[in-house]
């Protein structure tokens, strides 16, 4: 489960689906040390599983009057099933903010 909002992003127009809650699916999944597609390892890939479903179902539930607040996303990766998910995980540490 994914409970979503929008969110505003610094220097990018419009606002998008934000996870601000997670419960049985990874949130951020990190891919740092797995072969690329060449062989290379991965050194920075970290996906934000939870913020991306949020934003597909929120194009499908919409922003304004649609009046669909809930979306079913079905066939999602077994790989992305978690017990202790959190959308915490997504919080960038204070260290590497850039707006601090």
């Amino acid at each position: 489960m994914v409970i979503t909002d929008t969110f505003g992003r610094p220097w990018r127009q419009g606002v998008c689906g934000t996870a601000i809650g997670a419960a049985g699916i990874v949130a951020l999944l990190d891919r740092r040390g797995e072969d690329d597609r060449f062989g290379r390892k991965l050194k920075v890939t970290q996906t934000p599983v939870a913020d991306q479903l949020a934003c597909a179902a929120t194009l499908l539930m919409g922003e304004g009057a649609e009046g669909r607040p809930v979306v079913l996303a079905r066939g999602v990766p077994a790989a992305w099933r978690r017990e202790s998910a959190r959308a915490a995980d997504l919080l960038r540490p204070i260290a590497e903010d850039l707006f601090r």
